[in-house]
C-alpha cells in the first residue's frame, strides 16, 4: 500500500468517526430531552408558580421629605421640598423658578386666593395639587413659601 492510500484511509476513517461521534451526541440529546419531557407530563404550567419566580426581589417606595410629619402638619419649606422641587428649582415646563421675581410677579398679581385655586386644579403641565398628598393648608403654606421668596409679600392663612 502506497503513502497516498494510506493517508486517504486516515481521512476517511477521521471523517467516518466524526460523523459517528456527531449523530451519537446528537442522539443523545434527543434522549435526554424526551426522558426530561416524559418526567415533567407536559404539565400546565402553574401561573402562581410563575409569578413566584418571577417576583421582582425588591420594590422602591418614595417616601416625601418631611418623613415624620403628617399631613396636614407640614410647613411650606416642607411642602416645596417634598413636591414642588422638582419642577420649580430648574423652571421644567416653564414653571417659575424659586426666588425668580420676575417670572412670579405676575402670579403674585393673582393673590394667595388665585394663586392657590391654580395649584388645586392643576395649570399648564402642573397636575392638580401638584401632583403632591398636600392638602389646601399645606398646599397655601408652600405657595406662600415660594412667593415670597420671590420677593411677594403673601401671609399664611390662620390655623384651623
Amino acid at each position: 500500500m502506497s503513502a497516498t492510500a494510506n493517508s486517504e484511509f486516515n481521512f476517511k476513517k477521521i471523517i467516518v468517526w466524526g460523523l459517528i461521534i456527531a449523530l451519537g451526541s446528537i442522539a443523545f440529546v434527543f434522549a435526554m430531552v424526551s426522558i426530561a419531557r416524559s418526567a415533567k407530563g407536559l404539565q400546565q404550567p402553574d401561573p402562581e408558580a410563575i409569578n413566584s419566580r418571577i417576583a421582582p426581589v425588591a420594590r422602591v417606595e418614595f417616601a416625601s421629605a418631611a418623613a415624620g410629619a403628617a399631613v396636614g402638619d407640614r410647613s411650606g419649606e416642607q411642602v416645596y421640598k417634598a413636591t414642588c422641587v422638582a419642577c420649580h428649582e430648574a423652571g421644567v415646563a416653564n414653571a417659575p423658578k424659586f426666588g425668580d421675581k420676575a417670572a412670579w410677579a405676575p402670579r403674585l398679581a393673582l393673590g394667595l386666593n388665585g394663586l392657590l385655586k391654580s395649584a388645586i386644579a392643576g395649570k399648564n403641565a402642573m397636575p392638580p395639587r401638584a401632583g403632591s398628598d398636600a392638602n389646601d393648608a399645606e398646599l397655601a403654606r408652600a405657595i406662600v413659601y415660594m412667593a415670597n421668596k420671590a420677593g411677594g409679600n403673601l401671609k399664611e392663612p390662620a390655623a384651623k
